[in-house]
């Protein structure tokens, strides 16, 4: 007879709006132990699975430490109830946590437009009130009272159970899988699975059943500003469905997401297990992507399958056309084989796609070995430049029109790159080799067409080094330390090492800026020497920048870019990736607006 034989969560903390699936660990009837699913539809041997989801309720309210999601609150901040901050952003979980917190809770009190009194209030009464019993910390957020969808079509009217010990249970689901809302948050959930009879749908033995953690809201991060680089008022928070640009400009994004395939507890112990879950950073990220609201998305390291599963569908959703390029060989995660890639989206409203190409590293260090490596020596060749990186280059044609009188009719066309370069540190040869594959590629395509080119991605090269100085220079100094390491000869003769873009890089904007308290601060975060941001990826072990967006500066210019994070805030999560940016790199984003074309 079908058995339940085990019940576990594979998230240790249920997060609102991230999705919650228990693993059920089954005997079937010929002895076997599997993890499929038994439905109703499809019942095994005369019996199928069912499931109920329910909320335990006691009559004691708490908050949520705004820090510590995971603890129960017993301190408010007065200062953030008086400037009507978000209520849970309030609550901390001792005096000790909100005293660590106070140099980045701060920068809220600053932040928010009803900010404290001109006489002010002495630091005493901003660092908050303490109640040891939590009678003053009941949660106060959006909870809303309305039935439940979770597990059910139409409205899934809740359930009330009564227990005894002040506590109640309402049934809220009745799937396997169940969603937490906002009223669930700060309750323990409990999951009940039990095998049915298919023929007199009565319950055969005792239901199995697991209790969650109390559910916590999912943190939430300060939206980045838009930062004209004009010096202007700052354009506003990218935290609403309202378009930034004005007709004639469009917003580009360049952003690696982390790949659930290198999102380890062994890289990334700093960040807890459950922020670390691809259930989590999944959603967490696309809440991110699409409140930028960009016309064109460029993200590396999607995963395949969570590019067909999960991005394409849901930024078809907000408007979004999909493209995508895999990688070009399988990595065996320990469970399946699973492999990454580049995707680009772009708004359907705003643009057209004409063409699309993809360019495999792999195929053009194949033809390399083959024309310039003695035989003897093209598999050691062969082993040193296959890295299985990619770009996607796509041609797109604007929907929108800026070209006025000038050129009446004329097609404005726009050619997007989106690329990875190999992250190995000792193969600088490579790295550059490839970015100046993607460069002649280009350079190939501005050959037979009059358009303006946007090149993204990351680079895993940081200021300074050769693949940037191609990129921003057009050429490499032959005595570029990074030149040494040529073991297979490709970099040479290093005249070879130039292209005729007239590429930029869009963050190096705000170092010719005009003036202006919002420039000044972004300024700061900044690499005065090389122009560039002082990291765009931020782990424990490292900090640096290696993404870019780079730009034609002869057709495009830059309108805005989207804000810099400041070090010492992330730091207080210690890294990237953590509860409230679910990458350990940041998300790049600048507004350009096409110049009027003269050639013909």
């Amino acid at each position: 007879m079908l058995s339940v034989l085990r019940v576990h969560f594979p998230s240790d903390i249920p997060i609102v709006g991230c999705e919650l699936t228990p693993y059920l660990l089954l005997r079937r009837p010929d002895k076997t132990v599997t993890s499929d699913d038994i439905s109703e539809s499809a019942p095994l041997d005369g019996h199928f699975l069912s499931y109920k989801w329910y909320r335990i309720q006691s009559d004691r309210k708490f908050a949520i430490c705004s820090v510590h999601p995971s603890e129960q609150a017993t301190l408010q901040c007065l200062g953030c109830v008086k400037a009507k901050i978000p209520v849970s952003k309030s609550y901390h979980c001792s005096p000790k946590c909100f005293a660590d917190a106070w140099q980045h809770h701060r920068v809220l009190h600053e932040r928010a437009a009803s900010a404290v009194s001109d006489n002010g209030n002495d630091d005493d009464e901003l660092f908050g009130r303490f109640n040891s019993s939590g009678s003053n910390a009941s949660f106060s957020g959006s909870a809303s009272t309305a039935s439940l969808t979770n597990g059910s079509t139409p409205l899934y009217p809740a359930t009330v159970t009564q227990r005894s010990g002040g506590e109640t249970w309402f049934e809220v689901g009745h799937l396997k899988t169940y969603t937490p809302s906002a009223d669930d948050i700060g309750h323990v959930l409990k999951f009940e699975c039990v095998v049915i009879d298919a023929e007199t749908k009565l319950p055969i033995g005792h239901p199995s059943t697991i209790l969650t953690s109390r559910v916590i809201p999912a943190p939430c991060s300060t939206p980045r500003r838009l930062i004209p680089i004009s010096g202007v008022d700052v354009v506003g928070h990218l935290d609403t469905d309202v378009r930034i640009s004005s007709s004639g400009n469009f917003t580009v994004l360049s952003y690696n997401i982390l790949s659930d395939l290198y999102a380890t507890n062994e890289l990334y112990s700093y960040c807890p297990s459950w922020a670390l879950s691809w259930p989590y950073r999944r959603q967490n990220l696309l809440r991110e992507v699409v409140g930028y609201n960009a016309d064109i998305v460029c993200l590396q390291e999607v995963q395949s399958d969570h590019y067909e599963e999960f991005f394409a569908p849901e930024l078809d959703k907000h408007g979004y056309q999909a493209l995508y390029k895999r990688k070009t060989n399988e990595v065996y995660n320990g469970k399946t084989h699973t492999i990454d890639g580049c995707a680009t989206f772009f708004r359907r409203d705003r643009f057209s796609h004409v063409k699309k190409y993809e360019v495999e590293f792999n195929k053009a260090a194949q033809s390399l070995t083959d024309a310039v490596v003695p035989s003897a020596q093209r598999k050691t060749a062969l082993s040193r430049l296959v890295k299985d990186n990619v770009a996607l280059i796509v041609v797109l044609e604007a929907k929108f029109g800026n070209q006025g009188a000038e050129n009446p009719g004329k097609r404005q066309l726009l050619c997007v790159a989106n690329t990875h370069v190999t992250a190995q540190v000792d193969l600088k040869d490579v790295k550059l080799w490839q970015v100046l594959t993607l460069l002649k590629g280009l350079e190939k395509i501005a050959a037979s067409a009059d358009i303006p080119m946007l090149v993204c991605g990351d680079f895993n090269s940081v200021p300074g080094s050769a693949p940037h100085a191609l990129l921003a220079m057009g050429k490499v100094d032959p005595l570029h330390p990074d030149l040494l390491i040529d073991p297979l000869g490709i970099l040479r003769p290093h005249r070879k090492l130039t292209h005729q873009l007239p590429l930029v890089s869009a963050y190096s904007s705000f170092a010719r800026a005009g003036l202006g308290l919002d420039l000044e601060e972004q300024r700061r975060r900044m690499d005065p020497t090389t122009n560039e941001p002082l990291f765009t990826n931020c782990t424990r072990d490292f900090i640096g920048t290696l993404d870019y967006i780079f730009y034609t500066a002869d057709s495009l210019t830059v309108e805005s870019l989207l804000e810099l994070l400041d070090e010492e805030n992330l730091r207080k999560d210690t890294a990237l990736p953590s509860p409230e940016w679910s990458s350990d790199h940041i998300a790049l984003l600048a507004e350009f607006c096409c110049k009027p074309r003269t050639r013909r």
